[in-house]
């Protein structure tokens, strides 16, 4: 049995490689076509123009699918550690559940409305996707510390906070020199006053996202001895049916006559 086969292993490294193939083909066919510069752009300005807006709002939403599955099994591989690990805490396992699923609700924001289009609900999705990321690695990292000596080795655990740091620190100057970026244009000129603040955010934006992605490599040792598929599946169907239950009382609410 190779080692994919073994659990849920699969999830993470589905997400890992696919959401890695999203940025790297979309800023190759962005590239080919002259549609962005070649050094940093922004992730998301790689994914304005057709046809790579097409592939990456497509792999965007196909990864956090993924994200949403793994975020949820990682929860329940959690709840099967607290019979051991007592220490865990119920609540900080359930919010790092719920600020997953919206970072995730907020990459598809992201590859649904481009920056050049409708730039703040973009911007929103954005600041969801790593706000909520970042903090989720980190309690992830509390999570695994409360959690020893069950759960993973001491080595991933220092692998965990490495990666988790990395990305807090590179997104502080994600968000401040954007702050400084008065141009929004795709090509941008080195003699641009902007111009270093524009590169600097984009390079620190690219190593957040890669870091969040990558964070959840770490999960495929801890999937190996994780919970079984088909109980993943049934009780993720069952919070799949209760949200969709709420989406419908809202949508019909909201189709009342009014008066």
């Amino acid at each position: 049995m190779y080692w994919f086969e073994q659990g849920l292993c699969v999830l993470p490294a589905f997400l890992v490689v696919w959401s890695s193939a999203t940025f790297i083909i979309c800023y190759i066919i962005a590239i080919y076509r002259h549609d962005v510069d070649v050094i940093f752009p922004y992730i998301s300005d790689t994914g304005v123009s057709p046809p790579e807006s097409c592939i990456f709002g497509l792999m965007t939403f196909i990864s956090a699918c993924a994200g949403v599955g793994t975020i949820y099994a990682r929860y329940k591989h959690v709840e099967l550690l607290r019979e051991d690990a007592t220490n865990v805490s119920a609540r900080l396992n359930k919010a790092a559940l719920w600020l997953g699923v919206i970072s995730c609700f907020g990459m598809c924001i992201v590859a649904t409305f481009q920056e050049t289009v409708v730039q703040i609900v973009h911007d929103i999705g954005a600041i969801l996707f790593f706000v909520c990321g970042i903090v989720y690695i980190i309690l992830q990292c509390f999570i695994s510390f409360q959690a020893h000596p069950y759960g993973c080795s001491k080595y991933v655990f220092c692998v965990r906070v490495a990666i988790a740091s990395l990305a807090a620190v590179a997104f502080v100057p994600t968000v401040i020199c954007a702050f400084y970026v008065k141009q929004t244009e795709l090509h941008r000129q080195k003699h641009d006053k902007d111009y270093p603040f524009h590169v600097a955010s984009a390079v620190c934006e690219w190593i957040v996202a890669f870091t969040f992605v990558f964070f959840f490599f770490t999960y495929i040792h801890d999937f190996k001895v994780s919970i079984s598929l088909s109980h993943i599946v049934y009780s993720f169907l069952i919070y799949i049916y209760s949200f969709a239950k709420i989406l419908l009382f809202l949508f019909s609410y909201s189709s009342l006559p009014y008066g």
